[in-house]
């Protein structure tokens, strides 16, 4: 009986990350590396000169998004996206690609993350009243915050928006409302990512913790994700569905 064909894969982001998942992808007898591309090589992209694929990991610029959703548009290809930075218009591009192709993003791709916020998600509703506070490290290199799995979180304890998000505090800010959750991004070192979730009650705290030691777990997600992505019809999917 014949093997199936390899799962052509484009990467996107010639960065760590890019690296990572160009070697992940490379010893996967599952995939066919077709190509390599990040922010410098737009012109090659906008040119037609970049492979077809049936999938594309993008862990790179979010400058790059017009220009690879434009190659999408005109190659349809799974996409698995973790680049971070994205805003409300972007998201809007996502959802357009994904009534042509299967479609995923996610600022984290750590299966134990994911658990995370399931359980972060759960223990806000448990703990109704708790004083909820949100603390993210990272290495010293890192450009933005809060993390985007910080805002993940955020989502998982307050789904509905209807916190007062405070990023740090200083000051003579006054006692801490009832409807407030407060960011706190560290940096330093070559910390890969650590992400507390604390829920400060009445004499008591619940602490919600995921370390990362390395990168990898992220690509390893990622690609694990990018298999069962590249099967599906399209649509937006989250890591969650398709992982948990």
């Amino acid at each position: 009986m014949a093997s199936e064909a390899p799962i052509k894969v484009l990467v996107c982001g010639n960065g760590r990350m890019g690296a990572l998942v160009r070697a992940s992808v490379e010893a996967d007898d599952a995939f066919e590396l077709v190509g390599q591309v990040g922010i410098e090589d737009v012109d090659a992209l906008d040119a037609g000169e970049v492979p077809v694929a049936d999938l594309v990991i993008d862990f790179t610029n979010h400058a790059m998004l017009p220009h690879l959703a434009a190659y999408l548009k005109g190659n349809p290809a799974a996409l698995v996206s973790g680049t971070t930075g994205f805003e409300a218009e972007d998201f809007a591009v996502l959802d357009e690609l994904s009534e042509r192709m299967p479609v995923m993003w996610s600022a984290n791709y750590s299966l134990g993350v994911a658990v995370l916020r399931c359980l972060a998600a759960e223990a806000a509703k448990a703990l109704e009243g708790f004083d909820i506070e949100i603390v993210e490290t990272h290495h010293n290199q890192k450009v933005d915050a809060p993390s985007g799995t910080a805002k993940l979180l955020l989502s998982a304890v307050d789904p509905d928006g209807a916190c007062n998000v405070v990023s740090g505090r200083d000051g003579m800010v006054g006692a801490r409302t009832k409807r407030e959750v407060g960011m706190h991004a560290l940096r330093g070192g070559t910390v890969a990512g650590t992400h507390e979730v604390h829920f400060f009650g009445t004499d008591e705290e619940v602490c919600l913790t995921h370390r990362a030691t390395s990168r990898q777990i992220f690509v390893n997600g990622a690609v694990a994700a990018a298999k069962r992505l590249a099967a599906q019809k399209p649509g937006r999917y989250s890591f969650e569905e398709l992982m948990l």
